[in-house]
């Protein structure tokens, strides 16, 4: 027999017992909308990720004072975190001064602080850094205004939303704003970043230390290194917790007062918990495959049974077994491909609805829905028809192993 042949029968078995044939369709439409609608959260979310990746800084390197370990071996109920608290000061500073592949280092400092501003008052982030370094180690830029400068004390840099969206007035360059009651004048606002930036004061350390309360000067809450290129990055981590360990006095790791954190391993550890969401939810959705593709199997036995005197006819008339068994690997690929065709509109459709419960991928101002890919779409049909001749295989193989005479005595 033919392609066509086999297509032909294939599709006439489909029709005649319509009613079981969409009930098994269901099925796998079910399976294959889940599966794409949530590999198209995980594609959305992993191109999110990525987009603020690119955007981020790889090179920097924070300190931060304090150091947490696990306690899982350590007897007690459930063991717990230990935090060490300590300081970060200018001694620290100077002992990484001379460490190979560090372009810049520098302190900082931060906290909350009541804002006024137009007769209104916000409790607003503040962060008080190094104006002669801080333009060549963030990536923040200036919609209007400028970065601060070295000769800057008393002035700050806003972001977006502090400048409008706190305050009913927007808060234009060079106006004044107070903070614990010293003037500060606004000189540069940020570009919107759509993360903490966009409410966040930056500040001169020396102006910031002033009305920071519980800020000293000498004493830092971060140090911010910037390093050569992000091929460096973990060699310059290490050589920092060893010279920090000997400048502080410390002997052996579970003794550090300190934390060593490197935005490339924080940017690693996201992408791996995006791609770890993306596979898990992926996994629960194909239960639902599962579930469909012993629907198709178990259509494709009763169809084998149904067709049993038709199948002793055929063979008695000539057809072979291989003749036999394509027939019924076309009929399950069949449900299997309208299934996909179904399930990808399903999918989606899903899509469309994510946006709608909250879950805006991209960021504001952006472009919010989210979009099947053509791939994602041909793997959800590909997908499909693959489930359904796998399943269909081992009632077909049956089927063309009748033999013609036991066939036509089936009652």
């Amino acid at each position: 027999m033919r392609n066509s042949t086999y297509t032909k029968m294939a599709l006439n078995m489909l029709l005649h017992s319509k009613l079981r044939s969409w009930l098994t369709i269901i099925g796998i439409v079910i399976g294959v909308g889940a599966v794409v609608g949530i590999l198209s959260l995980g594609d959305a979310m992993e191109e999110q990720v990525q987009s603020r990746l690119s955007e981020m800084d790889l090179t920097k390197i924070a300190i931060t004072p304090g150091y947490t370990r696990a306690m899982s071996n350590m007897p007690g109920p459930g063991g717990g975190d230990l935090v060490k608290d300590s300081e970060l000061t200018e001694d620290d500073l100077d002992a990484l001064q001379g460490i190979e592949g560090i372009q810049y280092i520098a302190g900082e400092i931060s906290g909350s602080e009541e804002v006024d501003y137009a007769g209104e008052n916000a409790t607003l982030s503040i962060t008080g850094v190094d104006p002669q370094v801080w333009r060549y180690m963030t990536t923040l830029e200036t919609q209007s205004g400028r970065l601060l400068e070295p000769a800057d004390r008393y002035v700050a840099v806003i972001g977006s939303e502090v400048a409008s969206g706190v305050y009913d007035r927007d808060i234009g360059v060079n106006q004044i704003i107070k903070i614990n009651g010293k003037s500060v004048r606004v000189v540069g606002i940020l570009t919107e970043e759509g993360g903490f930036e966009d409410r966040n004061i930056y500040m001169p350390i020396d102006g910031a230390v002033d009305i920071i309360e519980d800020a000293e000067k000498g004493v830092f809450d971060t140090i911010m290194v910037k390093v050569q290129n992000e091929d460096i990055v973990d060699t310059v981590m290490e050589d920092i917790t060893n010279k920090l360990m000997v400048s502080r006095h410390i002997m052996r790791e579970d003794e550090m007062d300190f934390s060593v954190t490197a935005s490339k391993s924080m940017a690693e550890s996201v992408t791996e918990m995006t791609s770890s969401i993306t596979l898990f939810l992926g996994a629960i959705a194909a239960v639902s495959l599962i579930v469909g593709a012993v629907g198709i199997a178990n259509t494709m036995f009763t169809s084998v049974l149904e067709k049993t005197k038709e199948i002793g006819t055929m063979k008695a008339i000539g057809a072979k077994n291989r003749d036999i068994l394509m027939i019924f690997v076309f009929n399950s690929a069949m449900v299997g491909f309208v299934g996909g065709i179904f399930g990808v509109m399903l999918g989606a459709f899903i899509s469309t609805l994510f946006p709608l419960l909250g879950m805006t991928m991209m960021r504001s101002g952006g472009d919010s829905g989210i979009s099947l890919s053509p791939h994602l779409m041909l793997f959800g049909l590909v997908l499909a028809i693959v489930i359904g001749i796998v399943s269909g295989a081992v009632p077909a193989y049956r089927a063309s192993r009748l033999k013609p005479v036991d066939a036509l005595r089936y009652e």
